[in-house]
């Protein structure tokens, strides 16, 4: 009856899984380059101030992406950096009269507990920028030689017109690509998509020593160093949010292929955007949310479980209601969960559900082989509790049927990690309240029970009744 997850093949050997992939733009088949490995790298944030919202849909994102192929029994490494040297670190530590150091030193434990209470795993490594800054000056070094890289005054700048496939991620013209974010726009470069490598030292910044120059790494530079010396030339999956496509991530490409002559990724995955009431999310706008605004507001799985609702590379729209409605949905998968652990009938065995588990894990890895689809994952789950909550309504699921479902359940959680409620530790007096109403109800005072209901409902909490007891939850 337990279902077999051992005859999932991992990643490389046979797969089902598609990926869409934003340099080809079309879903392919996904193999690794080593049978059984995976090597991922995700762009983190910069860490300036607390993460956004945004933020929290990429990390979620990914860390599914990554939980599935653990599920398949592939090994992988994921990288996911955090860049602590840059413009805006810069500004806001001279503003708030500390070092960039000391800013970002106090910024990356913010996210990773943001992250945690939304149950990311923690990355295989998280290297910061300033570690790398050796490996980013020896890539530099290595397309000046190549005569790809080339002085100005104010720093070391990259070449487009030397890499003939520049633009080929963003799917742009090169003639028509306009400075974009982050690129300084001067009339001394050579041509305006020209980007820095690296900055001369001004008064007041950090700054390290280099063949040009005391200064600093440009923004893309980092992403391409640390890929190389913690993955390797060529990895398999490199992601980020659509807005690093251009020019972020086409740098990068130009950076390392140029350096290396070989590809940077096999595949590019991008998440989509986060709306708030239609409108993408912006300080500008006045509807910009801090993780720990929503975190503060709703419990980390609720919130973990509303961006799972759309797939990754949709937009999310973010709104109260919308997050009540993420909540209502996961409490009847909490519900679920908790009739299950509580199942002791004396039904027997019913044949029909392994037949149930099977389409469910069907269903579940159908839509996650599909691009990582969680929505039409999450239906093939809810189907199955439909079904189940009828079995238990008509007393036709046994007690070994409730503990394979709660398997079942255990193993798809590896991916989603929403399934298992934290529970809060229910106050005596209210305990004490639920066992006078069991008394009561022992007796058929059913007055004295209803009362004892209110009760318990004006402390805060409600109680189901079950053939084993009243079962008291947090309202």
């Amino acid at each position: 009856m337990e279902q077999n997850y051992k005859n999932r093949e991992p990643i490389g050997h046979f797969m089902a899984l598609r990926v869409f992939n934003t340099l080809t733009r079309k879903k392919e088949t996904f193999t690794s380059l080593e049978s059984g490995k995976v090597r991922i790298y995700v762009c983190g944030p910069t860490v300036y101030d607390r993460g956004h919202l945004g933020h929290g849909r990429s990390a979620v994102a990914f860390d599914i992406i990554r939980r599935y192929l653990l599920y398949t029994r592939s090994k992988v490494t994921f990288v996911s950096n955090y860049t602590d040297i840059d413009d805006k670190l810069i500004d806001r530590a001279q503003k708030e009269g500390c070092t960039v150091k000391e800013l970002a030193e106090r910024m990356i434990p913010e996210y990773e507990r943001d992250y945690a209470a939304l149950g990311i795993l923690k990355p295989s490594k998280a290297p910061k920028a300033t570690q790398y800054i050796k490996e980013m000056v020896a890539l530099i070094a290595q397309l000046e030689k190549k005569g790809i890289a080339y002085r100005l005054r104010d720093g070391v700048y990259y070449d487009t017109r030397k890499f003939k496939d520049y633009g080929k991620l963003g799917k742009q013209d090169l003639d028509e690509l306009q400075a974009g974010a982050r690129v300084q726009v001067d009339e001394e470069k050579r041509h305006p998509q020209d980007f820095v490598l690296w900055k001369f030292r001004k008064e007041g910044e950090p700054s390290w020593p280099s063949p040009w120059g005391e200064g600093r790494p440009g923004w893309h530079i980092e992403c391409s160093a640390m890929v190389k010396k913690l993955l390797g030339e060529t990895i398999d999956i490199h992601g980020g949010g659509q807005d690093l496509i251009f020019p972020h991530h086409e740098d990068e490409v130009a950076q390392s292929e140029a350096a290396h002559g070989k590809p940077l990724a096999r595949y590019w995955l991008h998440n989509g955007f986060v709306t708030v009431s239609q409108e993408k999310m912006s300080k500008s706008l006045g509807n910009f949310f801090t993780l720990r605004d929503v975190l503060q507001k709703y419990d980390g799985k609720i919130v973990r479980y509303f961006l799972l609702e759309t797939h990754y590379r949709g937009p999310v729209n973010y709104a109260d209601t919308m997050l009540e409605q993420a909540k209502n949905s996961l409490q009847r998968l909490w519900e679920f969960m908790d009739k299950l652990e509580t199942c002791k009938t004396k039904a027997k065995d019913n044949p029909v559900v392994p037949k149930l588990l099977s389409q469910a894990r069907q269903g579940f890895e159908e839509g996650m082989d599909n691009d990582f689809d969680t929505s039409a994952a999450l239906a093939a789950i809810f189907e199955l509790v439909r079904e189940v909550n009828r079995l238990m309504a008509e007393d036709k699921l046994s007690s070994k049927d409730a503990k394979a479902m709660l398997r079942f359940m255990g193993k798809i959680d590896t991916v989603l990690n929403v399934l298992h409620q934290e529970k809060a530790k229910v106050p005596k007096d209210v305990l004490d309240l639920v066992q006078q109403r069991e008394q009561a109800r022992k007796k058929k005072d059913w007055v004295s029970a209803d009362r004892l209901r209110e009760e318990i409902k004006k402390k805060g909490y409600s109680i189901d009744d079950t053939e084993s007891g009243g079962r008291v939850k947090r309202l």
